[in-house]
């Protein structure tokens, strides 16, 4: 993807829930500075748990990984909490639009400053620039975000991420449950906060079709694998990819399933 040290690397990991259970297998991948990566895969297939695995919250569900290793910036952070990881400029805005139901817009903005110490004034300039990015929200700060629409939330949630002032975003499922217009709205302002501020993003997300508009470069996973990767131009035209993911398929296929089951045998899991 590129020869300059990524800001990320994520080196043959395995991850095990409840000391049984194992959902990932051997996953490597890399985020370039500056890049925009997407993990694309069917609802199931260990995009999240990747993510949690990265930013260190799988213990709170009973999960560990048990190989492997995770640098950012060329330093191992597997031990790090995710307080630490947030300290050092890696946040994730969870799948599900989390925000304090019960605080106004602006409210939920600010406690994405918490650990910075660089002042009044440089949090207040942050919390206007984010507020050009989203002017939805501007129009809406002082609003309690429960009570707000999903995008709003969902454009909060990033808001938020925003001012801890990161390097890189981990953003899970950001199109589930938003209209397709909202969608590309958001999907647009990451691209702008990757082309203006230089934010890296890992992007986990079941619209493969909008995923790979933005992104530079895709990893698909199934059953806890990486099974295929590569540009995402190059992924949008791969006939398999397109019948799985894009929903344009050959005329003479029988049936989705059995033609799934064949192509992954024959040619991802060789």
């Amino acid at each position: 993807m590129t020869s300059a040290t990524p800001i990320l690397a994520v080196n043959n990991i395995e991850v095990i829930y409840d000391h049984v259970i194992l959902v990932l297998k051997g996953v490597s991948f890399t985020v370039p500075q500056g890049g925009i990566v997407a993990i694309l895969g069917a609802n199931g297939a260990g995009k999240t748990t990747t993510l949690k695995a990265i930013s260190n919250l799988l213990h709170a569900e009973r999960g560990d990984v048990t190989k492997g290793s995770i640098e950012f910036e060329g330093s191992r952070i597997d031990k790090l909490t995710p307080s630490e990881l947030v300290r050092r400029g890696c946040i994730q805005v969870m799948e599900g639009r989390h925000c304090f139901a019960h605080l106004s817009i602006d409210e939920n903005l600010m406690t994405g400053a918490f650990t910075r110490k660089d002042g009044n004034r440089a949090i207040k300039a942050d919390l206007e620039r984010v507020y050009d990015y989203f002017p939805r929200l501007r129009q809406r700060r002082n609003a309690i975000a429960g009570y707000t629409s999903g995008g709003e939330q969902q454009m909060c949630a990033i808001g938020r991420a925003m001012m801890s002032k990161p390097k890189m975003i981990l953003l899970d499922e950001p199109s589930m449950g938003l209209a397709p217009q909202i969608v590309e709205e958001i999907f647009e302002i990451v691209k702008d906060l990757n082309s203006r501020e230089g934010v890296s993003f890992l992007i986990a997300e079941q619209n493969t079709n909008m995923a790979l508009k933005y992104a530079t470069y895709g990893y698909i996973m199934e059953t806890g694998r990486i099974v295929m990767d590569g540009e995402a131009t190059a992924l949008r035209e791969n006939e398999d990819v397109k019948e799985f993911y894009l929903g344009v398929g050959g005329a003479d296929r029988k049936s989705f399933r059995d033609v799934k089951s064949y192509k992954r045998r024959k040619r991802w899991l060789a």
